[in-house]
C-alpha cells in the first residue's frame, strides 16, 4: 500500500498552487471544477511518491490555524528534497521570499535533516534531505 495523495482546503486556491509548483517543482494538473457544489481544485504530483490536492469550496469552516500551536489531527507533511545542501538551500529561499521559518535546518533526534516552513496558509512543512 501507499498514500495516494493528501487534500488540504485552501483559502486562496492559486496563491497554493503557485505556491507548491514553484517551491517545491510540482506539476499541476488542469483545474477540476464541479459547478453544482461550486467544488475547485488542483492535484500537484511531485515526481515520485504521494500527490498534493488542494480544494477549495463556499461554506468551508475556517480554523484559524496559526501554524504554531500544535493540534490534534494532521499537523504536518514532508517533502524530501534529496540532500542536507538543498535544505538549506530551499530553507534560505523561503527566508529571502518572506515566508516563516518555524524550524530551523538541524538534525533531528530520529536521524531527519531537516526545517519546518509554513505556506501561504500557515500549513507547516518539513523540507527534508
Amino acid at each position: 500500500m501507499k498514500i495516494e495523495h493528501l487534500a488540504i482546503w485552501v483559502r486562496d486556491l492559486e496563491l497554493m498552487r503557485s505556491f507548491y509548483v514553484k517551491y517545491f517543482e510540482g506539476e499541476s494538473n488542469g483545474k477540476y471544477r464541479n459547478d453544482k457544489k461550486n467544488f475547485e481544485s488542483y492535484f500537484i504530483s511531485f515526481g515520485s511518491g504521494a500527490r498534493l490536492e488542494l480544494m477549495q469550496m463556499p461554506g468551508i469552516i475556517d480554523t484559524k490555524n496559526d501554524g504554531h500551536q500544535q493540534l490534534i489531527g494532521i499537523t504536518h507533511f514532508a517533502v524530501s528534497v534529496g540532500s542536507k545542501e538543498r535544505v538549506d538551500e530551499l530553507t534560505k529561499v523561503f527566508r529571502k521570499d518572506a515566508f516563516e521559518i518555524v524550524g530551523e535546518p538541524r538534525w533531528t533526534g530520529d536521524g531527519y535533516y531537516e526545517s519546518v516552513v509554513l505556506d501561504p496558509e500557515k500549513n507547516r512543512i518539513e523540507i527534508t534531505a
